[in-house]
């Protein structure tokens, strides 16, 4: 976004002193409270207009909430990667340092992002006693990779704009979510959500390539403005994404098209003496 032609209201949110600690740190907190937010804001409406949200466990309520506010940040995600991708005249001539006002701002937001979401898996696991490696690493790398960004104010915010835009798939997976989760998952509006967020999944991979190509293209230049330790934390977030999150991810809600269950808490139905159907209702045992 070109900030000097962008008019005064746009010039006037994204302007800030980011060599600041302070100005940095704020905006990390005001991400953070803001998805937080968001989080309550669902379970507030939830609560409130949605019978099937009241009738869940706790740890599945928990769930549906974060979903909700991955899709909004999803949203975000999206105009700011989509901006650094196809419009903004800097990034596309610099995608190793180039920097602006409205990605610091994006950044430092998307870092409180990161940062809640480690909180709540982590209280998540202490609170249900669960523990889930896969997601802890997951959001560990993520949550590294932005965190470099407000440590080292000379990092190009390119490839980490373009980690924004793999979050295309949350507002998809969020609605998906909660339909099957409704008993919803036989309408033609979901199985519609459900090939976008599969074409979204492939995408990701596409862009992932993209991500690896400015990075090997410019191999020094990144290593030199990342920093060793930043570009290590990045190099594996990366490394996981393409070898493993993406194919896998991709095949899962592919074959949630064919079969729509709730992979992500089959085996609570399965305990409570129940089997999922197809249709991502749950099945109860005769005489219950």
């Amino acid at each position: 976004m070109n900030l000097e032609t962008a008019g005064p209201t746009s010039s006037s949110l994204f302007s800030w002193d980011y060599v600041l600690w302070e100005v940095r740190l704020k905006l990390v907190a005001a991400g953070f409270f803001l998805y937080l937010g968001v989080f309550c804001l669902s379970h507030c409406l939830s609560s409130w207009l949605v019978a099937t949200y009241r009738s869940l466990p706790a740890k599945e309520k928990v769930f549906w909430n974060l979903a909700a506010t991955r899709g909004v940040f999803g949203i975000q995600s999206c105009v700011a990667g989509l901006w650094a991708l196809l419009f903004d005249p800097v990034f596309q001539a610099d995608k190793v340092y180039s920097q602006q006002e409205w990605s610091w701002f994006n950044c430092l937001i998307a870092s409180g992002f990161f940062l809640l979401e480690n909180v709540a898996v982590h209280v998540s696991n202490v609170v249900f006693r669960t523990f889930d490696l896969f997601l802890v690493v997951h959001h560990f790398l993520a949550f590294g990779g932005f965190f470099g960004l407000v440590t080292n104010i000379k990092s190009g915010h390119y490839i980490p704009l373009m980690g924004m835009l793999l979050e295309m798939s949350t507002p998809f997976t969020c609605i998906s979510w909660m339909l099957l989760k409704v008993g919803l998952a036989k309408t033609s509006f979901w199985k519609a959500n459900q090939w976008l967020m599969i074409h979204m999944f492939h995408c990701r991979m596409i862009l992932t390539y993209h991500m690896w190509w400015v990075c090997i293209s410019n191999w020094n230049a990144v290593v030199e403005n990342l920093g060793l330790l930043h570009f290590a934390v990045v190099f594996t977030g990366m490394s996981a994404v393409t070898v493993i999150l993406n194919p896998y991810w991709t095949y899962k809600k592919t074959q949630q098209l064919i079969c729509p269950v709730d992979w992500n808490f089959a085996n609570r139905a399965m305990e409570n003496g129940s089997s999922p159907k197809p249709n991502g209702d749950v099945l109860q045992k005769k005489g219950l």
